[in-house]
């Protein structure tokens, strides 16, 4: 890989915290790893892989023996790791579920809730710093002494656990002899577990409780910095600020000197700290004992073991998988405020956003957190946002619908109609009410733009300029159609049958406007976003910032479904995006111009491919999926505490990781949860009328997931049909699969299929119930509508 990313862009790689060119050698150490790999298993270079037109590492996974896995992903880039903050190092957020007051650690273990520094990070708490030795150098000062990752206790929850090896520095030793021997000894290896209380009387007071140990060397110093403006005062293992506020609370093994918290470690004992991220007030009724770290860590076990149990469970061979979907569901709680779940937290996206606030919400309702859901909708049904008011209201009558096919609650229909909009949600005086029935009012209504469509708005949040956004039409029109489906089901008939008039006729209108704004000089067309205004081809995607925002929002039109199935267009925008450098490891490219904020032009943006990874389950395409789902996995997320940020680098900064934007993500965590639940369970409505009728079970499942003794399991899966589970296990020793499934009783699908995809090598041969046989097709898979309640399924293999 010696002409990595073309001498011109190492000549303008720069260290986002320093200003200064990289280490080359640093480079060179990543890059020789990655090619090693590479060269192995005839992988492209990185170099040509940035520049290549297709997603040729995806292209390279999808004929591995099995198709794309973790493993693969793993090894062709180091992880996402640093942020342009002070503290370098990603945070990891944690939180009470709910709770308005979180705490930010850093994740090398430097310290807890410090100051980020520039104007995208918001202060967070007293700035509380760890530092190891007698020399007090920082915890995770350098990366390559940090014990690995860090890790989550039992794989999922938010129990983070580091380690960092420091020797501790030789000082004067007096007298000594002349004819020395050289012993060498063990450096100390330190030790921090963190997670914030879920105990009520803490919980909004955002307190951390930190445990340091050491579990090697002789003895080890560790000490706790309390960085507070306020002169401070330690009394009765309390450290208080000038207004008599606790700032941190010590054990007995700790002392006070030179206005820092100081413990001596051996390798049997261990010191505490709990650190409220919101001051405690004087006198409130916590008493820091000797037990308080073991039993507030089991409290805050069992309160997210318990959260976790209310949801579908799911239960694959990958260890990776099942700790991803846990730690992802408890991040969300972990995220949202009060009723809000926000973009991010302790940055400048710490607030709602329509598009990627509903794809979190419903995320959740997916995975079984249905009244969760119902309440993030309403503060999304409240929000406003000047020059997106088409593209909102698309999302938000998308919203209703989706929440009555999965619970078929026609009251809640009803109470999301309409209501006063709080005033913390107005954009203007004229802005007095929310809900479902204004905005389909808004769309029925306004449609007084050129061509019958509505009139201009904003490209997108983020480019301020005004075009006829295919986007926000074609959204429309699902969202009026699904809505006519909806009010009809629920009694409103009259209503029901003038949305299903008005989007019968906007379609129309809609793919007349795509028609003649298509440019057909590009293989597949190019289809635009601004529509009537000759928009050209970006070519490739990423060279320029409108293409990557073309890229980044374009799939809104591919889920909105305005291409009917089977038609020409269908597959216009996802191939153009697989063929014109649109995609990367299956996640959705960036870039275009470089800035000051990141090191490289080469840039991803995973959670907004979302939409195209749906649509590639839905076209029956199941390794492209599975390529997005471990690219995701393995790129898209840090290692072990699966944090994801809007943005990450795709070039590393250094041998040990890549630049990542403003992280954590909730819309990124939909990403990956919406992908991996449509791999095992699709509802759908393949009929194209609104209304779902078809279940697909185990349609896009990993082939690895069924090797000889594997198995998988679906547990309480929310469908727009009922609960679904169903497990599949396999014996190609016996030459056969076994599935068990538990079909819904609320509401009886059309169409019920599943799938069986066995490894390479392996295809079924047939299947049966019982005595019945039952046909299969060259994938594996069988229809089983006219069985109810608890089957067997018996499926033949051969090699």
């Amino acid at each position: 890989m010696a002409n990595f990313l073309r001498a011109r862009t190492i000549s303008k790689t720069l260290d986002p915290m320093s200003n200064r060119s990289l280490s080359l050698l640093a480079i060179i150490a990543c890059i020789s790893t990655v090619a090693s790999f590479g060269k192995s298993q005839n992988v492209p270079s990185l170099d040509e892989a940035v520049h290549a037109r297709r997603d040729v590492w995806g292209e390279v996974a999808m004929k591995q023996p099995n198709g794309p896995s973790y493993e693969f992903f793993e090894k062709l880039l180091p992880p996402p790791r640093y942020v342009n903050a002070d503290f370098h190092f990603y945070p990891i957020v944690l939180s009470a579920p709910n709770a308005a007051v979180k705490a930010r650690l850093i994740s090398n273990g430097s310290g807890v809730n410090l100051r980020g520094g520039g104007t995208q990070w918001d202060d967070n708490g007293t700035p509380v710093f760890f530092r190891v030795g007698p020399d007090q150098l920082t915890f995770g000062r350098f990366p390559e002494r940090l014990q690995g990752e860090p890790i989550l206790a039992e794989g999922f929850l938010p129990i983070v656990q580091l380690s960092y090896l420091h020797q501790s520095p030789i000082g004067a030793e007096g007298k000594i002899s002349l004819a020395q021997k050289r012993v060498d000894r063990d450096s100390e290896v330190y030790q921090l577990e963190a997670f914030v209380s879920t105990d009520p009387g803490l919980a909004e007071n955002g307190v951390v409780f930190t445990k340091f140990s050491l579990p090697k060397g002789i003895s080890g110093t560790m000490t706790v910095q309390v960085d507070s403006k306020s002169p401070l005062k330690f009394d009765d293992g309390k450290v208080t600020d000038e207004k008599g506020q606790v700032l941190a609370y010590f054990d007995k093994n700790w002392k006070w000197e030179h206005q820092r918290a100081k413990a001596i470690l051996d390798t049997k004992g261990f010191a505490t700290v709990a650190i409220p991220t919101k001051p405690l007030a004087a006198g409130t009724p916590f008493e820091f004992k000797e037990s308080s770290y073991s039993s507030q860590r089991e409290q805050c076990a069992t309160t997210w073991r318990g959260i976790l149990a209310q949801g579908m469970n799911v239960e694959t061979p990958e260890p990776i998988v099942n700790n991803a979907w846990r730690h992802l569901l408890v991040q969300y709680f972990e995220l949202i405020n009060g009723d809000r779940i926000h973009y991010s937290h302790g940055n400048s996206y710490d607030k709602i956003y329509e598009a990627e606030g509903s794809d979190a919400a419903l995320a959740m309702m997916v995975w079984g957190y249905e009244k969760d859901a119902r309440r993030l909708i309403v503060p999304m049904l409240d929000f406003t946002r000047r020059g997106l008011e088409f593209h909102q209201a698309g999302f938000k009558l998308n919203d209703v619908c989706r929440y009555y096919w999965q619970t078929r609650d026609s009251n809640v229909v009803k109470e999301l109609r309409s209501w006063s909009k709080p005033d913390r949600y107005r954009t203007s005086a004229k802005e007095t009410v929310s809900g479902w029935d204004i905005e389909a009012k808004r769309l029925d209504k306004n449609r007084t733009g050129e061509h019958g469509l509505f009139p201009k708005e904003q490209y997108c949040g983020d480019i301020g300029t005004y075009v006829q956004s295919l986007n926000a039409n074609a959204k429309a029109w699902r969202g009026l159609r699904d809505l006519s489906s909806v009010l009809g089901e629920v009694g409103e008939k009259a209503e029901a049958q003038h949305y299903s008039e008005v989007a019968r006729d906007f379609r129309k209108i809609v793919l007349t406007a795509i028609e003649k704004s298509v440019d057909r000089s590009t293989t597949p067309p190019f289809v635009p976003v601004a529509l009537y205004t000759n928009e050209p081809p970006h070519d490739p995607i990423c060279d320029v910032r409108i293409g990557s925002y073309w890229n980044i929002i374009i799939g809104y039109t591919i889920a909105s479904g305005i291409f009917p199935a089977g038609s020409e267009g269908e597959n216009w925008i996802p191939h153009y995006q697989e063929q014109h450098g649109g995609l990367f490891m299956g996640m959705i490219r960036s870039g275009g111009m470089s800035n000051t904020f990141w090191n490289t032009e080469f840039k991803l943006n995973p959670l907004y491919g979302t939409r195209y990874a749906l649509d590639t389950l839905r076209r029956d395409e199941p390794e492209r999926a599975l390529v997005s789902l471990y690219g995701m996995l393995a790129q898209g997320f840090t290692r072990n505490t699966f944090i994801c940020g809007e943005g990450a680098a795709i070039v590393p900064i250094d041998k040990n990781g890549r630049l990542l934007s403003l992280p954590p993500n909730s819309a990124a965590n939909a990403h990956f949860l919406s992908m991996l639940r449509d791999v095992l369970v699709q509802d759908s409505d393949a009929n194209d009328d609104g209304k779902p009728e078809t279940l697909r079970l185990g349609f896009a499942t990993p082939k690895r997931w069924l090797e000889d003794g594997k198995s998988f399991k679906v547990e309480r899966a929310p469908t727009a049909f009922g609960p679904v589970s169903f497990k599949m296990e396999s014996h190609l020793k016996d030459r056969e699969v076994i599935a068990e499934v538990e079909l819904p009783k609320r509401n009886t699908p059309d169409r019920i299929l599943l799938r069986a995809r066995v490894p390479n090598g392996w295809r079924v041969v047939s299947a049966k119930v019982g005595d019945e046989k039952l046909s299969t097709d060259e994938n594996g898979t069988v229809d089983i509508s006219s069985f109810t309640g608890k089957q067997t399924i018996r499926f033949a293999v051969k090699k």
